[in-house]
């Protein structure tokens, strides 16, 4: 029997691979055929790039998919889903493109296999991909393991993750946050650059969160990292958590010509900015519980800051590829302010058919 195709315009709203990631991903778990047009259309290099690219191979090869137009530059694609299933599976886009949004896109579907998966993701190196994979294991994890998704990451330019299926995906409330208890991080320096960067990042860092919290446990050591490094970079993440189990971050890379004190304090505003509003998820995790969310057995929310463009895109693919109903409201309690939301999902509580 032919399925319906679902087509899906892909310049819509954040109009880039967010819309990619999600759709594809929905796709292979629903077993719904996708047609993505207009891919990246308002991009300066519009249409697919090798990050891209090696993502939806990765999802079609997860779920033994038949991807049609899957080459660089290409402005439309079509994915035929088959069975999703376990074994190991690598996704190598041969560019520092980023491994955390290659788990993005393959993280949901091999949730729903039909076994334990291995996911060998290729990308930047350790240096320049250091603030992402701390995020995904010091953010991301732990608000997965609230869904019920269990993985282990390691590694640093190759990671290589291990993804234990699940039946369904539990609801979340995440409505309380709670004070905030500690702040934690690490600025570093690879390669050749001076070990006084990585304290200046840090002592900047130090400082600007202290202008506005007094009273919190803070510590950011800085560190010269020899091992695995390939090219010279300088970087910081800041982590932060709640009484209530809440994680957000903040990070910043160094940029040529920009002062390490300036990088260390743009890192800490980030931070600053995802705990001012009191909500529960950082604008980066925002987008990235929406799918699950979706696919949940019944309904969730999450406290939030403003909704960003990311999280409306990732909304308005789920809500078209699944029976999901999101509804955004403003919270009016006394510890919310002008920023303060909240997102409730009436999941579709996707099944695993093997389990």
């Amino acid at each position: 029997m032919e399925s319906e195709v679902m087509e899906i315009d892909g310049s819509v709203m954040e109009g880039g691979g967010q819309i990619l990631r999600v759709s594809a991903a929905l796709s292979c778990i629903t077993g719904t055929s996708v047609k993505i047009t207009k891919i990246r259309a308002g991009r300066s290099t519009p249409g697919l790039r090798p990050q891209h690219l090696s993502g939806l191979q990765l999802v079609s090869d997860l779920c033994s998919g038949s991807l049609q137009g899957a080459e660089i530059g290409s402005t439309e694609i079509s994915l035929t889903p088959g069975k999703i299933h376990c074994g190991n599976h690598t996704a190598d886009p041969q560019t520092a493109g980023s491994v955390c949004l290659l788990l993005q896109a393959s993280l949901p579907c091999a949730v729903f296999a039909d076994g334990p998966s291995q996911l060998v993701l290729k990308g930047g190196t350790n240096a320049e991909m250091a603030p992402q994979i701390d995020y995904t294991v010091k953010v991301f994890k732990p608000t997965m393991e609230k869904f019920g998704v269990h993985f282990d990451c390691d590694g640093g330019g190759e990671v290589m993750v291990t993804v234990n299926p699940v039946k369904e995906l539990q609801p979340v409330l995440m409505t309380e946050r709670g004070k905030l208890t500690k702040c934690y991080g690490r600025a570093f320096v690879a390669g050749v650059l001076p070990y006084k960067l990585a304290k200046d990042m840090s002592s900047a860092a130090v400082r600007t969160i202290r202008r506005e919290i007094k009273d919190l446990y803070i510590n950011i050591p800085a560190l010269q990292e020899k091992e695995n490094a390939t090219g010279n970079a300088n970087g910081i993440i800041i982590i932060a958590e709640s009484s209530t189990g809440c994680v957000f971050a903040g990070s910043a890379l160094g940029r040529k010509g920009v002062y390490a004190e300036q990088i260390g304090a743009e890192a800490a505003e980030m931070l600053l900015r995802n705990v001012r509003h009191n909500g529960c998820v950082d604008e980066f995790l925002q987008d990235q519980v929406i799918i699950f969310m979706a696919l949940a057995k019944g309904t969730s929310r999450i406290r939030t800051g403003p909704v960003t463009q990311h999280t409306q895109t990732a909304i308005h693919i789920a809500e078209k590829l699944t029976q999901a109903k999101f509804t955004i409201t403003k919270c009016d309690d006394e510890l919310s302010n002008d920023d303060t939301f909240l997102i409730e999902c009436e999941g579709s509580g996707a099944a695993n058919a093997h389990m």
